[in-house]
């Protein structure tokens, strides 16, 4: 199969201690509050915090912010780069923040399109400013889950800068919750929102989708930019760290739910009951401690596996072997090979999670930087119990000078879910050697070669051949978000099949089934290049594309994309064209 690697034999095992056997250390870059702690005291360490990592793009440090159950009242948490903010209570109203938890562009004087990696999750938010409003500019990479904001949210800075600034944001996420009054999604570009119960909606731009929520907006494509699925077909929510009033830590599995609607904790939609893994079950590991090696010894011994924050250098892949386990980053940790190799590889079993992770592609050419399956497809059905993948990033240059890969996902097992993952060939990183085509070069961002594969909120963007290149049956892709690749330096350079240029979302043409919702493929090429079609796929009655947008950004004169899919319909020259119809 396509960049496929073989799975590592077991490591030899003599049953040694591992570097961080012991009592649980989340180590100095989890910060671990308590309510009764003076609220002076917390806003002092989150604002230090905030300033450490406000402008920190393509930096080293990770963090975590741990809050236990209780109410934190006034605390105003503004979450920067590598930050992820958990409540630790059963769900979120046990968790309570008055004051806020949010995230501006300020440092880019209001323009959040850079705003990525972060996060928050369960727990309950009280907006006390006068209009009870958060503001949440973010864009790729990030998330809100399972939280109960009681108030209303803007999803873009709308802060009134001196001088003027650009306010765009350019994607996000928002998944099981509810919103109580209202969100406003401004100048944001293109949005998903999964099981959540909303209010009232207001606003819209290229490509808002909404999947199994409640009380989501209404128009007709294309004069309204929404697509609204009723029901999300299958999915579990992420897993979350809890604590008891004991100070004993576990891991919530949610039950896996099928055609669902809404949040999965509120009284009227949790009928299937979750599973709680006591954190002694984890080998939680360190940054600068534990190596590749430890960490799979610790998996091979039938340990879940807590990353806390740092970044990672593996001098092998982590491999996880066995069913129903449970990998789980904090604060964006971070994972990097240092040879050809892949940074993680799932077997071919069922129910493991891998979510919270960035995955940094190194100096030296990786196959993938994360592959679920070997490479021989076993043919197993995990329906009934399928792999996850939450909240993960793939990152190919921006930092590391010279990385390479040939692609960064690639699915070969049966029944996949992805929830929230951005693939990245960056565009832009921290020194000039840092990107480039020919630098950080990497052919595509998503290879899926298994059946009945299903991803909510895919963000694929600037990849030298496909961005995503679908080889299985029964696919399914609720938002898409593809920026093709800016720095294409000639059309002979991105050519193939005597088409110009290479679709972002390509489907083979020996596919027979496969479903496509709110999809969007934009340009800003340096040069004068042309894509032909920003999507391809097979024809036939299985095969159902609905609601596609094509946006013209910005670029080289005599620079487009000619057409939305296969060859027909308008080009996108100077501004966005959409689909008319749907199929």
């Amino acid at each position: 199969m396509s960049n496929t690697f073989a799975i590592p034999d077991p490591l030899p095992d003599t049953g040694a201690p591992l570097p961080s056997s012991g009592p649980i250390d989340f180590g100095p870059n989890v910060l671990v509050f308590d309510p009764t702690m003076p609220s002076s005291a917390l806003q002092a360490q989150v604002d230090t915090l905030y300033q450490m990592q406000r402008a920190d793009q393509f930096g080293s440090q990770r963090y975590a912010i741990l809050l236990k159950p209780g109410t934190y009242s006034p605390l105003n948490i503004q979450v920067g780069f590598y930050t992820t903010v958990h409540g630790l209570g059963a769900i979120p109203d046990a968790t309570t923040v008055q004051g806020s938890v949010y995230a501006t562009a300020e440092w880019m004087s209001g323009n959040a399109t850079d705003n990525f990696w972060r996060g928050v999750e369960n727990l309950a938010i009280v907006p006390t400013n006068s209009n009870q409003t958060v503001m949440w500019a973010t864009s790729q990479a990030t998330w809100l889950r399972t939280i109960h904001l009681r108030g209303s949210i803007v999803l873009f800075d709308n802060t009134q800068y001196n001088p003027p600034g650009v306010n765009w944001s350019s994607g996000g996420f928002i998944a099981d919750s509810i919103i109580d009054t209202q969100v406003t999604s401004g100048s944001q570009q293109q949005y998903l929102t999964r099981n959540t119960q909303l209010t009232k909606w207001q606003g819209q731009n290229w490509n808002m989708v909404f999947v199994g929520d409640l009380n989501p907006p209404t128009g007709t494509w294309p004069a309204d930019k929404y697509t609204v699925i009723p029901n999300t077909p299958i999915i579990r929510e992420k897993p979350y760290l809890t604590v008891d009033a004991k100070n004993n830590y576990s891991v919530v599995v949610p039950a896996l739910r099928k055609a669902s609607q809404g949040p999965s904790w509120t009284a009227t939609s949790n009928t299937t009951p979750s599973t709680s893994i006591p954190l002694s079950k984890f080998y939680v590991a360190k940054p600068n401690v534990d190596t590749a090696s430890s960490i799979n010894l610790g998996l091979q011994r039938g340990l879940h596996l807590l990353l806390t924050p740092g970044v990672y250098t593996l001098s092998q892949p982590i491999v996880v072997r066995n069913a129903n386990t449970i990998v789980l980053g904090l604060g964006l940790a971070t994972l990097q090979p240092t040879g050809p190799t892949p940074a993680v590889i799932v077997a071919d079993v069922a129910g493991v999670t891998i979510a919270g992770l960035l995955l940094d592609a190194g100096p030296a050419l990786s196959p993938n930087l994360m592959q679920v399956g070997g490479p021989i497809d076993k043919n197993v059905d995990n329906s009934a119990n399928p792999v996850v993948i939450f909240d993960v990033s793939c990152r190919v240059g921006g930092v590391v000078p010279a990385a390479k890969a040939t692609s960064c996902l690639v699915i070969n097992s049966k029944n996949t879910i992805l929830d929230n993952v951005w693939l990245w060939r960056a565009d832009h990183g921290f020194q000039s050697n840092s990107t480039g085509w020919t630098v950080n070069s990497c052919t595509n961002g998503l290879i899926v070669n298994s059946d009945n594969v299903t991803a909510y909120g895919l963000f694929v963007e600037h990849f030298e051949g496909f961005q995503t290149l679908w080889n299985g049956n029964g696919g399914a892709v609720y938002f898409y978000q593809s920026e093709c690749p800016y720095d294409v330096p000639n059309q002979q350079a991105w050519t193939q099949s005597g088409e110009k240029g290479y679709p972002s979302y390509k489907v083979a043409n020996s596919i027979k089934t496969h479903t496509g919702q709110g999809i969007g493929v934009y340009c800003a090429f340096d040069n004068a290049v042309q894509l032909n079609s920003a999507v391809e796929t097979p024809t036939g009655a299985g095969i159902k594309m609905n609601h596609l947008i094509t946006v013209w950004l910005t670029g080289a004169a005599g620079s487009s994309i000619n057409h939305i899919l296969n060859g027909t319909e308008p080009a996108a020259t100077q501004s966005f064209t959409v689909s008319p119809s749907t199929n």
